[in-house]
């Protein structure tokens, strides 16, 4: 990573670095700005999918500009894996531990004078907040084309905002009429999988919605040697049960530790978490209760470089989250040649085909009964396994960024009404 000092580099409004076009046939001359709200090092699936796309373009001969909130509050300038991300200035974000906003005084401005100076072709947003409907306005009085993406559900929200239960559905309404008002200015709306797409018809946007999945590097995520990485890892050689993603409240990793003492009645497993969030105090909390505290361990934030080799410490690989528009970590987790025992909630039923089960979302037997079945047999785990790499393998993401590229060219070439 090449960072620019603020004194080296004059504001956002007044000039932005060029970064030369790599020279691939694919995409070669083409000027993207990606905005969103969230950018590594921020930990989660938006995150990680606008990282990888800005990333893949540039790789693929694009010049790629990002445009998000500054990480440390400041804004500067900088290179990072082939792709120019300008950090805007922001501020924490109450409501959540980590996440940081863009102060929305002289955001449209700013965006403006940006596009003004790299010019790009096209404007792809990761979301309808602050950074994503800006851009997308900015977008429309430059008269460039807009591709918006959706990666966001309400339940994403509710506990950071703190909003009671009771008051969700109604919140929960007022966010999607804000979604819809938004996203319908975009020329192209998509959203990793069909499930995803249906979810925006039933909260009332009209527009087509077209599905293109986040994508995984097959080159990074696949079987590794286990015993290795349970070394490398300080695990214990067991039979491994193992989570990754954020420890929230829509996850529903309590479920996790509540089926572990039944696991324990057949085989004797080990529960692995990593990741970081809100939920692992209690969590630590409930697995000492329940008298399982040696068998849970938590790793907590381990590096995107590490993570293939995280898949592959264990032997299978549970998701009981319930708002999962698609679930990357899930998608990673098959590419490694893992069984997944997941939620039958929102789009998980569409990655479990003969490479594991799915069960009834706070039915803790349920979940016990299909971690037993994958544990006891190592015949199971193979045909399971080869499966999950099967199905794994049509979630390339150089399949979604040649989709993305096509679809930008494609707005290129069409006439924009006036708006």
């Amino acid at each position: 990573m090449n960072a620019f000092p603020l004194d080296a580099v004059p504001p956002l409004e007044r000039q932005a670095p060029h970064m030369p076009s790599q020279g691939a046939d694919a995409d070669r001359g083409r000027t993207i700005l990606i905005a969103t709200d969230t950018y590594p090092p921020d930990v989660n699936g938006a995150a990680y999918f606008s990282h990888r796309l800005a990333s893949g373009l540039a790789a693929r001969g694009a010049e790629v500009h990002v445009v998000c909130a500054s990480d440390r509050g400041p804004l500067r300038v900088e290179n990072v894996d082939g792709v120019v991300v300008h950090r805007l200035r922001s501020a924490p974000l109450l409501v959540h531990p980590t996440m940081r906003i863009s102060l929305p005084m002289g955001l449209g401005r700013t965006l403006s004078r940006l596009i003004g100076r790299i010019g790009p072709q096209v404007v792809h947003v990761q979301g309808h907040f602050v950074v994503g409907r800006a851009a997308i306005a900015a977008a429309r009085t430059a008269g460039l084309p807009v591709v918006a993406t959706n990666h966001f559900m309400p339940d994403n929200m509710f506990q950071f905002a703190h909003v009671p239960v009771r008051f969700r559905p109604g919140v929960g309404d007022l966010v999607w009429h804000d979604f819809n008002r938004v996203f319908a200015r975009a020329d192209r709306v998509t959203t990793p999988t069909r499930i995803a797409a249906e979810l925006l018809a039933a909260k009332g946007f009209t527009r087509e919605v077209e599905a293109v999945s986040c994508g995984i590097d097959l080159h990074r995520f696949q079987p590794q040697p286990q015993q290795w990485a349970r070394q490398r890892f300080g695990l214990a050689d067991r039979p491994t049960i193992l989570f990754v993603g954020r420890l929230d409240e829509e996850k529903r990793l309590d479920e996790l530790v509540w089926t572990l003492p039944h696991v324990l009645n057949h085989i004797d497993a080990q529960i692995v978490f990593v990741g970081t969030g809100g939920k692992r105090a209690a969590l630590e909390r409930l697995a000492t209760r329940l008298g399982v505290g040696e068998r849970v361990r938590f790793l907590g934030f381990v590096p995107d470089a590490d993570l293939p080799q995280v898949y592959s410490a264990a032997d299978v690989f549970a998701m009981p989250g319930v708002a999962e528009l698609q679930s990357i970590a899930t998608l990673e987790a098959m590419a490694s040649g893992l069984p997944v025992v997941a939620a039958r909630a929102m789009a998980l039923p569409h990655l479990v085909d003969g490479n594991g089960y799915l069960y009834r979302p706070g039915d803790v037997r349920e979940l016990a009964r299909h971690l037993v079945g994958v544990l006891s047999s190592a015949e199971l785990r193979g045909s399971m396994a080869r499966a999950s790499l099967a199905l794994a393998a049509t979630h390339d993401h150089r399949r979604s960024l040649g989709r993305f590229e096509e679809i930008y060219a494609e707005l290129q070439r069409t006439p924009k009404p006036h708006r």
